[in-house]
């Protein structure tokens, strides 16, 4: 009986010394977003700012958290760097592909992109994986981007027919 008190009182202590992502960036008042900026129209520099939808995209999705966004531009292995918790999401025009889901949890899908010769293909935001909070949290602050049109404001802005035959929302 002691046994299984124990184990029990174990396994909750465990549970709760892992911290939900949104905690932390709750705490730090900050999104820590990874893009590789090299995307033109998606993620690129613009007079040493990052600049384009997915940098849009990021400020929304901080605003909707109630936190500041940073934006570091990674040059190296950008979801390496998220797995090992360098960053909270990773913004570059990901497809949530089953190899890549053994590695990283994803949001729901934010827009979709175009291949040639293909089916479109959902573009979602990466993030470490097992944070539940944090994946319902990002996909209702989505969800309300997209029912106000700010999501459709964005596309039309840096993803319209003229730059870029992908991406509807």
């Amino acid at each position: 009986m002691r046994f299984t008190i124990g184990l029990l009182l174990t396994a909750l202590f465990c549970q709760g010394a892992q911290a939900e992502l949104i905690d932390d960036v709750n705490d730090r008042g900050e999104l820590r977003i990874a893009v590789e900026a090299n995307t033109p129209q998606y993620n690129f520099m613009d007079a040493e700012k990052p600049a384009g939808f997915e940098i849009e995209l990021g400020q929304e999705l901080a605003r909707e958290l109630d936190v500041r966004a940073e934006f570091v531009v990674v040059e190296d292995d950008l979801l390496q760097d998220v797995v090992d918790g360098k960053f909270d999401i990773a913004l570059d025009q990901l497809v949530a592909t089953p190899a890549l889901k053994e590695r990283l949890d994803f949001s729901e899908p934010y827009s979709q992109q175009a291949t040639i010769g293909k089916a479109p293909v959902n573009l979602a935001i990466a993030f470490p994986k097992g944070n539940p909070a944090f994946q319902s949290a990002v996909d209702n602050a989505l969800e309300r981007i997209k029912a106000d049109g700010r999501l459709a404001a964005m596309t039309q802005k840096w993803l319209s027919a003229d730059a870029s035959q992908a991406a509807k929302p």
